[in-house]
């Protein structure tokens, strides 16, 4: 396994994000996490990725149970983070701190970043003073490495790194869909980091599972190179940067996470040919016009009319690119039943706000509503 140029700590390249777990009806797979768990750390890899809000709170204290419960804390790296929603002073950020670290099971953090940093939310945490508090944990041996996770324009995170020099990581989504998108602004975010000097940790290097499940015209170019999976090289065009020191895949089964070992237990660099056949991949998926939603499902939380907005975007798009008609099904009775309906929307502009992508829900919404509620 190669190691690791940044942190010596990290085992490999492959991170295990903690946002999309094996789940049973509507709680984590304990189980299936710790047979996972298992699996990830004998093959060498050690790094873990969490944060409060992910499935609801129950990330965290899965973490307790089937890995810090499990394992002598050397074994494994943990991150987690400072969330907009759980603090609205200074004062807040030391109680909610230790209680992520009782719900964890562990007495630190090896990373700990201010979360999803946008334009908006920075001077909340400026205001706070979340930076400097974090800093000084560290120096109380609470955490070990202060980063921060990003979603906004790379002007922004210039702002933050040079105003924050001492930060020493930082977590940004690419993949190659969305490396020269204008809106994601993966390319330029890149090079801030590279500018600064700052390792990078990737986030949604598969975009949320869709680019493991490609339209078959898509899948037909990569089957053409010969092996791989459609996971594998997305994983590996976000392995090849040279500042990543490591790359989060959300396995929620144990064969993704058999799939994501093999790839990056000796992850290969992309050859000439895999990168051209990338390059149509995305130029087939920009012709397809999904909605790019990664289903992070922070607009979820916030929402009013308790509109499960993922899952309406997740069966537009299937019945757009499968022709699945089962999906006007799905969306009249399973998700809406108890839920509300695309049409329900009051167009508060909450989801758009906290949107990593970015995406103009409202928009889209209606959309939705004309496809499904006709």
């Amino acid at each position: 396994m190669q190691k690791n140029p940044f942190f010596p700590e990290i085992h490999g390249c492959l991170a295990f994000g903690c946002m999309r777990l094996p789940m049973k009806g509507n709680l984590v797979d304990e189980e299936e996490f710790c047979a996972m768990t298992d699996a990830f750390l004998a093959s060498g890899f050690n790094y873990f990725d969490t944060a409060h809000g992910y499935i609801g709170g129950q990330s965290e204290t899965a973490v307790r149970a089937c890995v810090s419960k499990r394992f002598a804390r050397e074994r494994f790296v943990l991150t987690d983070k400072l969330s907009d929603p759980y603090f609205q002073c200074e004062e807040d950020i030391r109680p909610f701190f230790e209680s992520q670290l009782q719900a964890c099971g562990v007495e630190y953090f090896d990373f700990y970043l201010m979360h999803a940093q946008d334009h908006v939310n920075f001077e909340k945490f400026k205001q706070c003073r979340a930076y400097e508090t974090a800093f000084a944990l560290k120096k109380e041996g609470k955490i070990r490495h202060v980063g921060l996770s990003f979603h906004d324009k790379a002007d922004v995170l210039d702002r933050i790194l040079t105003e924050y020099p001492a930060i020493e990581v930082v977590q940004i989504q690419l993949n190659y869909v969305d490396y020269e998108d204008a809106g994601v602004d993966s390319k330029n975010v890149y090079e801030v980091c590279e500018k600064h000097g700052k390792p990078v940790l990737v986030m949604e290097p598969v975009k949320g599972g869709h680019l493991a499940a490609l339209p078959a015209v898509a899948q037909k170019v990569l089957d053409d190179l010969g092996g791989g999976s459609a996971a594998g090289y997305a994983l590996r065009f976000a392995a090849d940067f040279p500042n990543v020191c490591a790359v989060l895949s959300g396995m929620s089964n144990m064969a993704q996470m058999t799939d994501n070992i093999g790839i990056m237990r000796d992850v290969k660099p992309l050859t000439a040919a895999e990168r051209e056949a990338i390059s149509r991949v995305c130029a087939i998926l920009k012709d397809e016009s999904l909605i790019p939603c990664t289903a992070c499902r922070y607009c979820v939380e916030g929402c009013p009319q308790k509109i499960l907005i993922p899952d309406l975007f997740a069966c537009m798009n299937a019945k757009q690119v499968f022709h699945d008609w089962n999906q006007d099904y799905y969306y009249g009775d399973v998700l809406t039943s108890t839920n509300g309906k695309a049409s329900d929307c009051i167009e508060c502009g909450r989801c758009e706000h906290i949107c990593p992508q970015h995406l103009p829900i409202r928009d889209l919404l209606k959309q939705v509503a004309a496809e499904f509620e006709k």
